[in-house]
């Protein structure tokens, strides 16, 4: 099961009061300043979630999997994305006492109760910047 901007919204609309048009609006937004500011080359960074940046790859040599013959790779510009550490530990955490001593995983466990550290992280923020606000008033 995959999570879609129509999820993001739904979700949007029942946890947090908005209207639906308003949730899916508030939704598209934040995509749509999300694309822009990567298309202009600038990095989006989430606090607690993690970075998007657009990073620049040179041309280079490579292999054709079916052939193995070399051949040039052209140069391009990649969308990347590393996850802070909050939210690898938030998304972890949740599944590690299903591993055994050698990795295999028993997925018959549930996943584990936790506390979302990287929203928690994201709120305080935010609150720490409300508070300066109002105190350079």
């Amino acid at each position: 099961m995959s999570l879609t901007k129509a999820d993001i919204a739904e979700r949007i609309y029942k946890e947090a009061g908005f209207a639906k048009k308003e949730a899916a609006d508030m939704v598209d937004m934040v995509f749509k300043l999300m694309k822009e500011t990567l298309a202009k080359g600038e990095k989006v960074k989430i606090t607690g979630f993690g970075n998007f940046s657009i990073r620049d790859k040179a041309t280079r040599v490579g292999r054709n999997p079916q052939t193995g013959d070399a051949m040039e790779i052209q140069a391009r510009r990649v969308l990347t994305f590393k996850p802070s550490n909050v939210l690898k530990e938030d998304v972890t955490s949740r599944y590690i006492h299903r591993l055994d001593d050698q990795g295999n995983e028993n997925t018959s466990l549930p996943a584990q109760e936790g506390t979302s550290k990287a929203l928690n992280s994201f709120i305080a923020n935010r609150e720490e910047e409300a508070n300066r606000n109002d105190n350079s008033d």
